[in-house]
């Protein structure tokens, strides 16, 4: 298929994974690395009962916080370029 023809396909909604090859798929960034952190016990202790409330393990609720927190601190920076 053509460049041309997926782009088509692809635009007017059609199915494009058949033509796709996923096996070899990743995205970009989101390579694992894995890192240890000490933290004080009662911080734990508040990490723990927040992901409990929330209904997601440990890990996931400091993923997901330190990704708002970067993804804030990004966006201030790019706000301060334009405003500059």
């Amino acid at each position: 298929m053509k460049a041309s023809e997926f782009d088509k396909n692809f635009d007017d909604g059609g199915d494009i994974q058949n033509v796709l090859d996923l096996s070899k798929a990743r995205r970009s960034m989101q390579d694992q690395k894995r890192v240890n952190v000490d933290f004080p016990a009662w911080m734990i202790e508040s990490l723990d009962k927040e992901a409990s409330r929330v209904g997601v393990t440990r890990q996931s609720i400091i993923k997901v916080w330190l990704a708002e927190r970067l993804e804030a601190l990004a966006a201030n920076k790019a706000l301060q370029r334009t405003n500059g």
